[in-house]
């Protein structure tokens, strides 16, 4: 099942982006949004103007077939469930939309900045490119992964906008999160984190936290990356 508004999205002027990455191109489009005439205008123009515009939410997702999979194919199962998520988010059309300069753009590809733990017990913030072949997404995250780990502070301008924010705080099977923010920043780029996995009447399950830009994101399309996602972990193939 696929979510995508391409036919029915009001796209203006296209700008490409290009940048290199370990001596590879990456190439980044982006769209800019007829505002007068996006079925979203007064949910954009409303939602905007809040001091504090996200939302969120907690479930669970049964990982149980995802981690056996991933064991049995000597996968991480780390790298296995995020590019899971990220082919959810890739095919739910709410999720490219960011406001760049108080307006709406839309980007054909979601990429993952998602935070690596460091062997002196901090972290530090990546930028691992999607792709749609898991064992080419796997060889580039963990090359970004191991490049992250022996540089020093945050990079906290690794990535761009055409990304999800995630993070994973595998030590506490939470049921409620909240992010850091700062009122200063215009931020509308979603987050999405996971926690520690924990047995339910034989299901292994994950709780995981999403947190979005109103003006973007509404509990509809929230809904479908939670269905694709949880669909996603639960192949026996990829």
């Amino acid at each position: 099942m696929q979510f995508n508004g391409d036919e029915c999205q009001p796209f203006s002027i296209n700008k490409t982006i290009f940048g290199f990455l370990k001596h590879q191109l990456i190439i980044i489009v982006k769209h800019f949004i007829d505002l007068e005439n996006w079925e979203r205008k007064d949910h954009f123009d409303f939602f905007s103007k809040f001091s504090d515009p996200f939302w969120g939410l907690t479930f669970n997702v049964d990982c149980s077939i995802a981690y056996k999979r991933a064991k049995a194919l000597n996968y991480s199962f780390y790298l296995y469930y995020l590019y899971q998520s990220l082919r959810a988010v890739n095919l739910v059309d709410a999720f490219k939309f960011r406001i760049e300069d108080d307006k709406p753009v839309r980007y054909d590809r979601i990429d993952a900045s998602a935070t690596v733990d460091k062997p002196d017990g901090t972290f530090g913030f990546s930028n691992i490119i999607y792709k749609a072949d898991f064992i080419d997404f796997q060889q580039l995250a963990r090359a970004e992964i191991a490049r992250v780990r022996v540089e020093k502070g945050l990079n906290t301008g690794v990535a761009g906008q055409n990304v999800i924010h995630y993070s994973a705080v595998p030590w506490i099977s939470f049921t409620s999160l909240s992010h850091a923010s700062h009122s200063a920043f215009k931020d509308s780029i979603p987050k999405i984190s996971f926690g520690k996995t924990f047995l339910q009447d034989d299901h292994l399950l994950m709780p995981v936290a999403l947190h979005a830009h109103h003006a973007l994101i509404d509990g509809l399309q929230a809904g479908q990356f939670v269905d694709l996602f949880q669909k996603f972990l639960n192949e026996t193939e990829i």
